[in-house]
């Protein structure tokens, strides 16, 4: 126990009364705005066909990278498709998508576009019935759309075999979580003294604590600091994804969070973290940008080049990124046609200039994007 009598954060007699050193933090949350002031700086520069597509871009990161801190892979093009097909923003054709994909991105672009509405149980709810459709996480049958009972004991977070599971926190009795999540939401939904950016920090770590559903509570706690994010924005539309930045940092995300929920109700190094991470997250939204421009000077420069529809499927998935070597094997498997058909489609696209062989050699010939003449 600790020197104050209790384990966890929420245990202790004046939660949820957060201090923070704003003296410490200034900074950092100075730092974080200029940041953002300059990546919305070149956005603006952009245009709005491009600024839907770095849009697009770190939406589909965040869906993607919020699933796959909690050890869920999705297909990256599915989320991608529907995530377009929402917005209105054409990327040619799109992938099938299953009613798992659709959930996870209702819920982000709903915590997003729907920043300004009131965040509510009820809302809540929806988006824990989205992101368990089945009513089941794995094989397991959850609660859905309600709060979590403790039917089988106290909600735990642990790690480790079976038999030697370390806890790492216990979140608060099931009989308290109506008046935790109100006080919550009351707070989310109305005007405090806290500092936009400092209230997204504070909403994540809040919720987090609380823990209130049998499941999906990191990727329900990351879709309200978003919503707080872009609450502080004054902007519904994304430009940098705060998930992906902490899937990168993951190890890092949980020691900080285990530190703080078993601290004080002082949470100015949880901050500091917060905002740090934040940084880096709008830094990298600069590389996705660059992305999205160098994307569309390729398109602008090959605009002329008649190309089926596999080719231009496959010139977009190495321009959207593609995970290791793209060899006419894969081609014709994304493109679902013969070896044949696709080593003709690779040295129609070599013959032109587009692509070219990799220089690296080996059993299996790969293909890479030319560069653009200067």
């Amino acid at each position: 126990m600790k020197s104050g009598g209790y384990h966890y954060i929420w245990q202790a007699p004046d939660w949820p009364n957060w201090r923070y050193d704003l003296a410490v933090l200034a900074q950092p949350i100075v730092a974080v705005s200029r940041a953002q002031g300059v990546l919305l700086g070149r956005l603006a520069d952009v245009g709005l066909a491009l600024r839907d597509q770095a849009s697009l871009a770190a939406l589909t990161e965040d869906v993607v990278k919020t699933s796959e801190i909690e050890g869920e892979r999705l297909d990256t093009e599915s989320v991608r498709s529907s995530i377009a097909r929402r917005l209105g923003v054409d990327i040619g054709a799109l992938a099938p998508v299953d009613r798992h994909v659709e959930g996870v991105v209702e819920m982000v672009l709903d915590a997003t576009a729907n920043c300004g509405a009131p965040v509510t149980c009820e809302r809540l709810f929806g988006w824990h019935a989205a992101l368990f459709p089945t009513g089941y996480s794995g094989l397991t049958k959850i609660k859905v759309g309600t709060w979590r009972d403790d039917a089988h004991g106290p909600m735990q977070v642990v790690s480790g075999p079976l038999g030697r599971q370390r806890v790492h926190f216990e979140a608060p009795p099931a009989g308290r979580l109506q008046a935790e999540m109100d006080r919550l939401l009351d707070w989310v939904n109305g005007s405090t003294s806290d500092l936009p950016l400092v209230k997204a920090g504070l909403g994540h770590l809040w919720f987090v604590t609380i823990h209130p559903f049998d499941d999906g509570n990191g990727r329900i706690a990351r879709a309200i600091g978003d919503l707080l994010l872009a609450r502080a924005d004054g902007s519904p539309q994304r430009f940098y994804s705060l998930s992906a930045q902490i899937q990168r940092e993951r190890k890092a995300y949980y020691e900080i969070l285990e530190r703080t929920q078993k601290g004080t109700l002082d949470v100015t190094e949880w901050l500091a973290w917060f905002f740090a991470v934040l940084h880096r997250a709008v830094d990298q939204a600069h590389h996705t940008l660059d992305a999205v421009l160098a994307k569309a000077r390729f398109w602008q420069h090959w605009a002329a080049t008649p190309l089926n529809e596999r080719q231009v499927k496959l010139l977009n998935r190495l321009l959207d990124g593609f995970e290791g070597k793209l060899t006419s094997s894969k081609w014709a498997a994304i493109a679902k046609c013969s070896p044949d058909t696709a080593l003709r489609d690779i040295n129609d696209l070599v013959a032109r200039g587009v692509l070219r062989k990799s220089a690296a050699g080996g059993r299996s010939t790969s293909y890479q994007l030319n560069d653009l003449p200067g």
